[in-house]
């Protein structure tokens, strides 16, 4: 079966390319993702693994669509080979039945890793530049009764709550309520 994976990192950009690639490779079944490519945490990539089966081909795109980072991309190829799935990539033109089409995956997972990174060390320049001119604060400080929260966390440290019900209580998450106590001392 001619399996094709589409993945958008946002909500905002259009898989409709894609697709349109996707139906001139006849693929007879479609797992489409709205979610970064930074990890295999993706629900229709995880839908598509179980799925394939021996003598299948999953369909992409492009390498960056499937992963972005060279070890997640050869790990993907590899339990794709195991299962006796083979892997096309159309931008790339990658055929992973060969040595030559396996180096050449490994190069190209490289340069999508280092695109990757660029795009994250672009985005922390902006955002330095943007803190400069005054123009980002970052994320609004909670706002959140201090003494409300001192009452809470004497219950919870005298043992008649428990921490998860603290966290309810003064609606914070692990992180920050256990950072909150650490800073006000308490």
């Amino acid at each position: 079966m001619r399996v094709g994976y589409v993945r958008c990192s946002t909500i905002e950009q259009n898989e409709a390319r894609q697709l349109k690639m996707m139906e001139e490779q006849k693929a007879e079944k479609l797992f489409i993702d709205k979610a970064s490519g930074k990890n295999t945490d993706r629900t229709a990539f995880k839908e598509m693994m179980a799925f394939v089966r021996a003598g299948d081909m999953v369909i992409v795109e492009s390498i960056s669509r499937i992963a972005r980072n060279t070890r997640d991309l050869l790990s993907i190829v590899s339990e794709l080979t195991e299962k006796g799935v083979e892997f096309v990539s159309l931008k790339e033109s990658i055929d992973t039945t060969t040595p030559q089409g396996r180096f050449m995956l490994t190069v190209f997972g490289a340069l999508a890793e280092l695109e990757r990174e660029n795009i994250l060390e672009r985005q922390r320049e902006g955002i330095e530049i943007a803190k400069g001119e005054g123009k980002y604060k970052g994320r609004k400080p909670l706002d959140l009764d201090e003494t409300q929260f001192k009452a809470v966390c004497t219950r919870w440290r005298a043992g008649e709550i428990t921490a998860t019900a603290a966290m309810q209580e003064v609606g914070l998450k692990p992180n920050t309520f256990y950072r909150r106590v650490k800073d006000l001392g308490l």
